[in-house]
């Protein structure tokens, strides 16, 4: 398996996982500018948010993006890991945690020293996640202002 950074020659692979995402989430009818958006950071070196894909002989079978911020509880900007999907084909084989022990190793290498991720309490994944980080008793509030 080879995880590497986003290319834009990936688009074609990794819109079917991102539409699985999106559809994992509930967010079938994600509007077509806020895909755009998120490739064009994804893209950007100047951008704060990253992206990477997992290959399996030679096909994308995961993505990962995960993005910096400044902390209260920390000199160090923080690391988001907002989205990891993985083909249903593919799992059970190691991706997930592929992906994730990259954006660890990214993170480390920035300066970070911390990676952070949300989930939905019903996730299947959640066993992994459960190996790989430790959960904590915070909930989630969310306003939306639009």
């Amino acid at each position: 398996m080879i995880v590497r950074p986003l290319s834009a020659e990936d688009r074609r692979q990794c819109q079917p996982l991102w539409d699985g995402y999106n559809l994992f989430y509930d967010r079938p009818n994600l509007a077509a500018e806020i895909t755009e958006s998120a490739w064009a950071r994804f893209l950007d070196p100047g951008e704060r948010m990253h992206a990477a894909v997992a290959e399996l002989d030679g096909r994308i079978v995961g993505i990962v993006h995960y993005l910096y911020h400044r902390s209260t509880t920390s000199v160090e900007d923080v690391c988001y890991l907002q989205d990891l999907f993985t083909a249903p084909e593919a799992r059970g084989q190691g991706v997930g945690r592929t992906l994730i022990e990259y954006v660890y190793a990214a993170a480390a290498k920035s300066g970070s020293r911390r990676v952070y991720w949300q989930t939905h309490e019903a996730n299947p994944a959640r066993k992994l996640y459960d190996r790989v980080a430790g959960v904590t008793p915070f909930r989630r509030y969310v306003k939306e202002l639009a």
